[in-house]
């Protein structure tokens, strides 16, 4: 994969590369996708690589739809399965994704966000596909979406995305942009044995027994691959408690209450985040991605000079860490909100500001990076 250095798990990497790698660590088998700008890179380690891995499977698709129709169902049949793309692809993955919400199936999706709308800018870094993340297909739906600012993120990231879909049944989309992930730098590549490698709830009870999407304390219904005895009836409908079709307004209630309370009960256990020099801040910075990198700089330099600037960034983008956020808002006396977009993440951090204090945003659509010196002015 890169050049080892002195230490034994140490080398250098590029942050799809690393992506990949933290796939494969996190138990990942099946892989299906088609190849799109920035995102290539994973879908070539992981063609090289998964096939050598017990049970591993790697399959090249016409497009997109397909890609995701296939780890879906994937899923279904016991697999851990991701697919990665940008933003036109991930644009047609939006029906596929609406019926992974709807079954729960566990799968992770990779986009490496690269300007738009349309074909856009195809090498060049973006953040506008945040929103679209959250709200891309239709309906009401729970899902999660994280980010990663530096290479080590998107290793350590694409484990946690695994490890949330399959511990609450949902789709997990994991955002990066083009900067991101085509930086190279040195990460530690952890031992397989060093790693917390969760995996779906399987039955306890026999066959006869089982209900596919059971109400649970904590909403998440067990799983068993198909073809194991267990009978199970996936579809896109509505559904009861054993997979059918129902529109019976208690028991279609039911059914979407308990997918969005699965995760929204675990807020504290999803919404990561990272603070540097939050503590006395009365200037506080909220960034992702690689923009937070831009901001870390510009934060070390503002201290310099005397101002008490800090930084959040936001690892878990929704469920939106609003606790994290709000903290600031109530004791900071501005908040500045640098994205690579128009402002899609600063409206969720104007929503839960309410007024109480100054939020200023720094936007760039045109392809080209935040500098530390673009948030430095805004501190200052």
């Amino acid at each position: 994969m890169a050049q080892r250095k002195r230490k034994r798990n140490e080398v250098f990497a590029q942050g799809n590369e690393a992506i990949a790698e933290g796939a494969l660590l996190a138990g990942c088998t099946f892989y299906a996708g088609y190849p799109i700008t920035p995102s290539t890179e994973i879908m070539e380690v992981m063609a090289t690589r998964l096939p050598a891995h017990e049970n591993g499977v790697f399959i090249q698709m016409e497009d997109e739809i397909a890609s995701m129709g296939a780890i879906v169902g994937a899923s279904l049949a016991g697999r851990k399965a991701m697919t990665a793309t940008s933003g036109p692809g991930f644009s047609l993955m939006q029906e596929h994704i609406g019926y992974a919400c709807m079954v729960e199936a566990p799968v992770v999706i990779v986009n490496v966000m690269r300007g738009g709308p349309s074909t856009g800018l195809p090498t060049s870094p973006s953040q506008g596909d945040v929103q679209m993340a959250r709200w891309g297909t239709h309906g009401d739906h729970s899902i999660i979406v994280l980010s990663a600012s530096t290479v080590q993120e998107c290793l350590d990231m694409t484990i946690v995305a695994f490890n949330f879909a399959e511990k609450y049944r949902t789709p997990v989309i994991l955002l990066i942009d083009e900067v991101t992930a085509h930086t190279r730098e040195k990460i530690e590549i952890p031992d397989a044995k060093d790693v917390e490698i969760l995996s779906r709830v399987q039955p306890s009870v026999p066959p006869e027994w089982f209900k596919p999407f059971a109400d649970t304390a904590r909403g998440v219904a067990a799983m068993p691959p198909i073809g194991t005895g267990y009978r199970m009836h996936y579809t896109g409908l509505t559904h009861d408690v054993m997979g059918f079709p129902t529109s019976r307004p208690d028991e279609v209630n039911e059914a979407m209450s308990r997918m969005f309370r699965k995760i929204d009960q675990f807020y504290p256990d999803i919404q990561l985040v990272d603070e540097y020099m939050l503590e006395d801040a009365d200037i506080a910075v909220v960034a992702y991605g690689s923009v937070a990198r831009s901001a870390h700089l510009a934060v070390e330099q503002a201290r310099e000079r005397g101002y008490k600037a800090g930084l959040l960034t936001l690892k878990t983008l929704f469920p939106f860490p609003r606790p994290a956020v709000e903290k600031l808002t109530k004791r900071c006396t501005a908040v500045i909100v640098p994205e690579m977009n128009m402002g899609q993440m600063s409206r969720e951090v104007k929503r839960v500001n309410s007024g109480s204090t100054r939020v200023k945003t720094i936007n760039r659509v045109d392809g080209q990076i935040i500098s530390p010196s673009e948030i430095l002015k805004a501190i200052v």
